[in-house]
């Protein structure tokens, strides 16, 4: 029985290809108390590796988290097996702007301690209690609002290449970093002013508006399926955008283009620009922002050292960073010395 992934993405891009066949890519979410985790993430393996799903989920005893890919011919068969499961019957699916037959290369489903790491070890915190949920139209209302103050609960590095007109944008790395800072930061308006959250898909906000209201906020406002769906509401309803720029993605489209707005610049030379990319020396891999000039002059690296490494011969490379914890592959993201445009 397999039960983990055998593929390497090299492997699995190559399948993709040769299959031809059109792939979807969504995320959906759901807090819900599952008292075995192990036993939902194995089924959820053996069903999803028979439909050549793909992609990053996370099942814990607080809910499920979930970014994947599905060949669009598997997509009714899917939905059906969520349908057969009690929770997450008639959830809602966030589909991407923009899809990529190979946004994930690999299927992966992991067991966590919780889908969102917040670092809260507070039993009294409830957080099914969660804030008032609002569609584009009401978003944009809300926005406009001076009794509004508007959160983006994202982490910096996505912050950076787009966000709501107005918002507060924390200089934060991590989920975790930004309850405490943003409670701080507002602490004089919990009874009079409504606080407006968002996210990529919902998750993040679902999390923290129950957080805030904990805390004593009494107006407390999401938005509903995040960034991703309310570009969608944008699109089909005729409402006006009001986020500029990118939205970024934890995939390997690594962003989708909500507005023709370009608000970033390059880390390297300044230039205005969005792209986010890894850096090519395997041994660092940091995340930053690069213009299309820097990327072949530094050959997709983030400093003149990196570039040095990639052309050292392969073994002579794995023996460099033998040892080391590659720190810049978990998203700690564009916060390096040789970035001289990036704090």
């Amino acid at each position: 029985m397999q039960l983990y992934n055998k593929l390497s993405a090299k492997e699995r891009a190559a399948l993709i290809d040769a299959a031809g066949k059109d792939r979807i890519t969504i995320s959906f979410y759901q807090y819900h108390q599952i008292k075995n985790p192990q036993i939902l993430r194995d089924k959820l393996f053996l069903d999803w590796n028979t439909l050549d799903v793909l992609g990053r989920i996370y099942v814990s005893y607080e809910g499920i988290n979930a970014q994947l890919s599905v060949p669009s011919e598997n997509m009714h068969t899917l939905k059906k097996q969520l349908d057969s499961i009690s929770f997450l019957k008639d959830i809602r699916l966030n589909v991407a702007i923009e899809q990529d037959n190979k946004s994930f290369l690999k299927l992966k489903v992991k067991v966590r301690n919780k889908i969102v790491a917040d670092g809260l070890n507070d039993v009294t915190f409830d957080v099914t209690n969660k804030g008032i949920h609002v569609n584009a139209a009401e978003f944009n209302a809300l926005l406009t609002d001076p009794n509004t103050i508007c959160v983006d609960i994202r982490n910096h590095y996505e912050s950076e290449i787009g966000h709501f007109e107005g918002a507060i944008t924390p200089d934060v790395d991590t989920f975790r970093d930004s309850l405490d800072l943003i409670e701080a930061e507002l602490k004089d308006h919990k009874e009079d002013k409504k606080l407006l959250m968002y996210c990529t898909g919902g998750i993040r906000c679902e999390k923290a508006s129950a957080y805030y209201k904990h805390k004593g906020f009494k107006n407390v406002f999401q938005l509903e399926g995040g960034i991703i769906e309310y570009t969608r509401q944008v699109n089909t309803l005729g409402i006006e955008n009001k986020f500029l720029g990118k939205n970024f993605v934890f995939d390997d489209r690594r962003a989708e283009k909500i507005s023709e707005d370009v608000i970033a610049h390059c880390h390297q030379c300044g230039k205005t620009a969005d792209t986010h990319t890894n850096c090519a020396n395997e041994g660092c891999h940091l995340l930053f922002i690069q213009c299309d000039e820097c990327a072949e002059k530094m050959e997709n690296c983030c400093s003149t050292a990196c570039q040095e490494i990639i052309h050292l011969p392969y073994e002579t490379q794995k023996k460099l960073r033998k040892g080391k914890h590659a720190s810049n592959k978990i998203f700690k993201k564009g916060r390096s010395e040789v970035l001289k445009f990036k704090g």
